[in-house]
Protein backbone atom coordinates (compact mmCIF):
# COMPACT_ATOMS: atom_id res chain seq x y z
CA UNK A 1 0.00 0.00 0.00
CA UNK A 2 0.96 3.30 -1.05
CA UNK A 3 2.10 5.97 2.21
CA UNK A 4 -0.26 9.07 1.24
CA UNK A 5 1.49 12.41 0.66
CA UNK A 6 0.52 14.50 3.55
CA UNK A 7 -0.26 18.23 3.70
CA UNK A 8 -1.07 19.98 6.30
CA UNK A 9 -4.13 22.43 5.73
CA UNK A 10 -5.27 25.81 7.74
CA UNK A 11 -7.29 27.70 5.50
CA UNK A 12 -4.51 30.52 4.50
CA UNK A 13 -3.38 31.20 1.06
CA UNK A 14 0.21 29.84 1.54
CA UNK A 15 -1.60 26.29 2.81
CA UNK A 16 -3.93 26.06 -0.41
CA UNK A 17 -1.06 26.22 -2.76
CA UNK A 18 0.67 23.93 -0.78
CA UNK A 19 -2.40 21.89 -2.00
CA UNK A 20 -1.99 22.86 -5.65
CA UNK A 21 1.98 21.70 -5.44
CA UNK A 22 1.20 18.52 -3.74
CA UNK A 23 -1.83 17.63 -6.09
CA UNK A 24 0.51 17.65 -8.79
CA UNK A 25 3.54 15.64 -7.04
CA UNK A 26 0.91 13.10 -5.94
CA UNK A 27 0.08 12.84 -9.19
CA UNK A 28 3.42 12.96 -10.83
CA UNK A 29 4.44 9.66 -8.36
CA UNK A 30 0.60 8.24 -7.86
CA UNK A 31 0.21 8.62 -4.48
CA UNK A 32 -3.24 9.03 -2.76
CA UNK A 33 -3.34 12.66 -0.92
CA UNK A 34 -4.19 12.96 2.86
CA UNK A 35 -5.34 17.12 3.52
CA UNK A 36 -5.14 17.32 7.66
CA UNK A 37 -6.74 20.07 10.16
CA UNK A 38 -5.29 20.49 13.42
CA UNK A 39 -7.87 21.17 15.93
CA UNK A 40 -7.69 22.14 19.68
CA UNK A 41 -11.33 21.79 19.70
CA UNK A 42 -11.48 18.48 18.63
CA UNK A 43 -9.29 17.72 21.54
CA UNK A 44 -10.87 19.58 24.54
CA UNK A 45 -14.39 18.60 23.02
CA UNK A 46 -13.57 14.60 22.34
CA UNK A 47 -14.54 15.06 18.96
CA UNK A 48 -18.22 14.80 19.56
CA UNK A 49 -20.35 15.86 16.40
CA UNK A 50 -22.50 19.11 16.73
CA UNK A 51 -25.55 20.08 15.16
CA UNK A 52 -27.64 22.81 14.01
CA UNK A 53 -26.24 26.90 14.60
CA UNK A 54 -24.90 26.50 17.82
CA UNK A 55 -22.22 24.44 16.70
CA UNK A 56 -18.76 25.74 17.74
CA UNK A 57 -16.90 28.23 15.21
CA UNK A 58 -13.63 26.16 15.32
CA UNK A 59 -15.83 23.06 14.50
CA UNK A 60 -17.40 24.87 11.81
CA UNK A 61 -13.98 26.38 10.95
CA UNK A 62 -12.17 22.60 10.59
CA UNK A 63 -15.06 21.44 8.28
CA UNK A 64 -14.67 23.98 6.03
CA UNK A 65 -11.24 24.16 5.77
CA UNK A 66 -11.07 20.84 4.71
CA UNK A 67 -14.02 20.41 2.28
CA UNK A 68 -12.24 23.84 0.23
CA UNK A 69 -9.12 21.93 0.43
CA UNK A 70 -11.00 18.93 -1.18
CA UNK A 71 -12.63 20.43 -3.50
CA UNK A 72 -9.78 22.33 -4.93
CA UNK A 73 -7.89 19.23 -4.90
CA UNK A 74 -10.34 17.50 -7.15
CA UNK A 75 -10.30 20.57 -9.58
CA UNK A 76 -6.80 20.29 -9.97
CA UNK A 77 -6.81 16.55 -10.82
CA UNK A 78 -9.82 14.77 -10.79
CA UNK A 79 -7.79 11.68 -11.05
CA UNK A 80 -6.18 11.88 -7.83
CA UNK A 81 -7.63 9.87 -4.70
CA UNK A 82 -7.85 12.67 -1.93
CA UNK A 83 -9.09 11.94 1.59
CA UNK A 84 -9.20 14.54 4.57
CA UNK A 85 -9.16 14.13 8.66
CA UNK A 86 -9.78 17.02 10.90
CA UNK A 87 -7.01 15.90 14.33
CA UNK A 88 -7.24 16.89 17.41
CA UNK A 89 -4.05 18.73 18.82
CA UNK A 90 -1.61 21.41 17.70
CA UNK A 91 -0.82 21.71 14.56
CA UNK A 92 2.85 20.79 14.99
CA UNK A 93 2.33 17.86 17.06
CA UNK A 94 -0.22 16.36 14.28
CA UNK A 95 1.85 16.87 11.32
CA UNK A 96 5.22 15.53 13.02
CA UNK A 97 2.78 12.55 13.85
CA UNK A 98 1.92 12.31 10.27
CA UNK A 99 5.41 12.40 9.02
CA UNK A 100 6.13 9.07 10.37
CA UNK A 101 3.42 7.44 8.31
CA UNK A 102 3.73 9.68 4.92
CA UNK A 103 5.49 9.40 1.83
CA UNK A 104 6.32 13.51 2.51
CA UNK A 105 4.30 15.98 4.57
CA UNK A 106 3.91 18.97 2.57
CA UNK A 107 3.11 22.68 4.33
CA UNK A 108 2.60 26.13 3.23
CA UNK A 109 5.27 28.75 4.08
CA UNK A 110 2.86 30.29 6.66
CA UNK A 111 -0.41 29.47 8.45
CA UNK A 112 -3.35 31.65 8.69
CA UNK A 113 -2.14 32.96 12.69
CA UNK A 114 1.13 33.71 11.35
CA UNK A 115 2.38 37.44 11.01
CA UNK A 116 1.99 38.41 7.51
CA UNK A 117 5.64 39.67 7.80
CA UNK A 118 7.59 36.46 8.45
CA UNK A 119 9.61 35.31 5.81
CA UNK A 120 8.34 31.47 7.38
CA UNK A 121 6.20 30.28 9.60
CA UNK A 122 7.03 28.53 12.93
CA UNK A 123 4.54 25.28 12.60
CA UNK A 124 6.48 24.81 9.25
CA UNK A 125 9.92 25.78 10.45
CA UNK A 126 9.41 23.44 13.97
CA UNK A 127 7.86 20.74 11.01
CA UNK A 128 10.85 20.70 8.55
CA UNK A 129 13.40 20.93 11.77
CA UNK A 130 12.20 17.84 14.10
CA UNK A 131 10.21 15.47 11.68
CA UNK A 132 11.67 12.00 11.16
CA UNK A 133 9.79 11.79 7.75
CA UNK A 134 10.73 14.28 4.53
CA UNK A 135 8.94 17.55 5.29
CA UNK A 136 8.74 19.83 1.92
CA UNK A 137 7.65 23.72 2.37
CA UNK A 138 5.99 24.82 -0.25
CA UNK A 139 7.37 28.50 -1.15
CA UNK A 140 9.15 30.49 -4.01
CA UNK A 141 8.16 32.04 -7.09
CA UNK A 142 5.58 30.98 -9.40
CA UNK A 143 8.24 29.63 -12.00
CA UNK A 144 9.54 27.65 -9.13
CA UNK A 145 6.22 26.63 -8.14
CA UNK A 146 5.25 25.60 -11.64
CA UNK A 147 7.94 23.42 -11.97
CA UNK A 148 8.90 25.28 -15.58
CA UNK A 149 12.40 25.19 -14.94
CA UNK A 150 12.62 21.26 -14.88
CA UNK A 151 15.86 20.77 -12.72
CA UNK A 152 15.85 19.51 -9.20
CA UNK A 153 18.58 21.16 -6.94
CA UNK A 154 20.43 18.44 -4.23
CA UNK A 155 22.48 19.65 -1.86
CA UNK A 156 25.30 17.21 -1.07
CA UNK A 157 26.17 17.49 2.12
CA UNK A 158 27.94 15.12 4.38
CA UNK A 159 27.98 11.17 3.93
CA UNK A 160 26.87 10.48 7.18
CA UNK A 161 23.59 12.96 6.19
CA UNK A 162 23.40 12.57 2.02
CA UNK A 163 22.08 9.09 1.67
CA UNK A 164 18.39 9.59 1.89
CA UNK A 165 18.08 12.58 0.62
CA UNK A 166 19.97 11.37 -2.58
CA UNK A 167 17.82 8.85 -2.59
CA UNK A 168 14.88 11.29 -2.16
CA UNK A 169 16.06 13.39 -5.26
CA UNK A 170 16.86 10.91 -7.88
CA UNK A 171 13.05 9.68 -7.34
CA UNK A 172 11.98 13.15 -7.58
CA UNK A 173 13.64 13.91 -11.10
CA UNK A 174 12.98 10.36 -12.47
CA UNK A 175 9.29 11.25 -11.50
CA UNK A 176 9.25 14.52 -13.35
CA UNK A 177 11.84 13.74 -16.32
CA UNK A 178 14.46 16.52 -15.37
CA UNK A 179 17.73 16.93 -14.83
CA UNK A 180 19.16 16.40 -11.43
CA UNK A 181 21.77 19.26 -10.44
CA UNK A 182 23.79 17.90 -7.11
CA UNK A 183 25.87 20.31 -6.05
CA UNK A 184 29.14 20.21 -3.18
CA UNK A 185 29.71 23.50 -1.91
CA UNK A 186 34.06 23.77 -0.85
CA UNK A 187 36.09 25.89 0.95
CA UNK A 188 39.72 26.18 0.84
CA UNK A 189 41.13 26.15 4.22
CA UNK A 190 41.53 29.56 5.48
CA UNK A 191 45.27 29.12 7.15
CA UNK A 192 48.09 27.28 5.41
CA UNK A 193 49.18 24.14 7.41
CA UNK A 194 52.38 24.75 9.60
CA UNK A 195 54.88 23.42 7.44
CA UNK A 196 53.91 25.34 4.81
CA UNK A 197 53.72 22.53 2.56
CA UNK A 198 50.83 23.41 0.53
CA UNK A 199 50.69 26.67 -1.71
CA UNK A 200 47.49 28.86 -1.02
CA UNK A 201 46.50 27.13 -4.63
CA UNK A 202 47.70 24.08 -4.12
CA UNK A 203 45.20 23.63 -0.90
CA UNK A 204 42.10 25.22 -2.90
CA UNK A 205 43.02 22.67 -5.64
CA UNK A 206 43.10 19.67 -2.69
CA UNK A 207 40.35 21.02 -0.94
CA UNK A 208 37.89 20.92 -5.03
CA UNK A 209 39.55 17.37 -5.08
CA UNK A 210 38.25 16.25 -2.04
CA UNK A 211 34.43 17.60 -3.06
CA UNK A 212 34.34 15.75 -6.28
CA UNK A 213 35.20 12.43 -4.28
CA UNK A 214 33.24 13.34 -2.10
CA UNK A 215 30.10 13.72 -5.16
CA UNK A 216 31.47 10.51 -7.06
CA UNK A 217 31.01 8.35 -3.58
CA UNK A 218 27.17 9.63 -3.14
CA UNK A 219 25.95 9.49 -6.64
CA UNK A 220 27.39 6.44 -7.68
CA UNK A 221 25.10 3.71 -6.36
CA UNK A 222 21.93 5.80 -7.31
CA UNK A 223 22.88 6.70 -10.66
CA UNK A 224 22.81 3.18 -10.97
CA UNK A 225 19.89 2.47 -9.94
CA UNK A 226 18.21 5.44 -11.99
CA UNK A 227 20.28 5.01 -15.47
CA UNK A 228 17.47 7.61 -16.82
CA UNK A 229 18.22 10.41 -15.08
CA UNK A 230 20.61 12.59 -16.37
CA UNK A 231 22.72 14.07 -13.77
CA UNK A 232 24.89 17.49 -13.68
CA UNK A 233 27.61 17.27 -10.98
CA UNK A 234 29.63 20.91 -9.86
CA UNK A 235 31.11 21.63 -7.00
CA UNK A 236 31.35 25.32 -6.56
CA UNK A 237 33.36 27.36 -4.53
CA UNK A 238 31.89 29.06 -1.29
CA UNK A 239 29.58 28.69 1.88
CA UNK A 240 27.11 25.79 0.97
CA UNK A 241 23.94 28.30 2.16
CA UNK A 242 24.94 31.50 -0.56
CA UNK A 243 25.58 28.29 -3.02
CA UNK A 244 22.40 26.84 -2.86
CA UNK A 245 20.16 29.57 -2.28
CA UNK A 246 21.06 31.47 -5.52
CA UNK A 247 20.82 28.27 -7.44
CA UNK A 248 16.96 28.56 -6.18
CA UNK A 249 16.56 30.42 -8.50
CA UNK A 250 16.80 27.94 -11.37
CA UNK A 251 15.04 24.73 -9.57
CA UNK A 252 11.38 23.60 -9.12
CA UNK A 253 12.99 21.81 -5.78
CA UNK A 254 15.58 22.00 -3.73
CA UNK A 255 16.63 18.81 -1.91
CA UNK A 256 18.74 18.72 1.71
CA UNK A 257 19.71 16.11 4.18
CA UNK A 258 19.27 16.53 7.76
CA UNK A 259 20.16 14.49 10.66
CA UNK A 260 18.00 13.18 13.04
CA UNK A 261 19.47 12.56 17.09
CA UNK A 262 16.97 10.38 19.38
CA UNK A 263 16.33 12.19 22.41
CA UNK A 264 16.88 15.72 20.99
CA UNK A 265 13.84 18.18 20.97
CA UNK A 266 14.94 21.13 19.62
CA UNK A 267 15.31 22.11 16.04
CA UNK A 268 18.05 19.92 14.54
CA UNK A 269 18.49 22.36 11.08
CA UNK A 270 21.75 23.21 10.61
CA UNK A 271 22.57 26.86 8.95
CA UNK A 272 22.27 25.43 5.14
CA UNK A 273 18.57 24.21 6.15
CA UNK A 274 17.79 27.98 8.24
CA UNK A 275 18.40 29.77 4.97
CA UNK A 276 16.83 27.53 2.41
CA UNK A 277 13.34 27.44 4.22
CA UNK A 278 13.24 31.27 5.02
CA UNK A 279 14.25 32.77 1.22
CA UNK A 280 14.88 29.83 -0.97
CA UNK A 281 13.03 31.01 -4.95
CA UNK A 282 11.08 27.24 -4.63
CA UNK A 283 9.47 24.59 -2.54
CA UNK A 284 12.47 22.94 -0.20
CA UNK A 285 12.85 19.34 1.02
CA UNK A 286 14.19 18.15 4.01
CA UNK A 287 14.91 14.27 4.30
CA UNK A 288 15.98 13.44 7.67
CA UNK A 289 18.83 10.59 7.40
CA UNK A 290 18.22 7.69 10.51
CA UNK A 291 20.82 7.40 12.90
Amino acid sequence: MELPLVVGVDGSEPSLRAVDWAVDEAARHGLPLRLVYASLWERYEGGAPSAGPERPSEEATADTVVATAAERARRRDPDVKVTVDVVPGEAVDVLLSEAHHAFAVVTGSRGRSEFTGLLLGSVALTVAARAHGTVIVVRGDKAGLAGTHERILLGVADPTIAGEAVRFAFREAEARGCTLDAVRAWRAPAHRRADHSLTAAEAAHYAKEQASALLDTVLHDPMSDHPGVWVRRDTVEGPARRVLLRRSAAADLVVIGARRRSGHFGLQLGRVGHTLLHHATSPVAVVPQPE
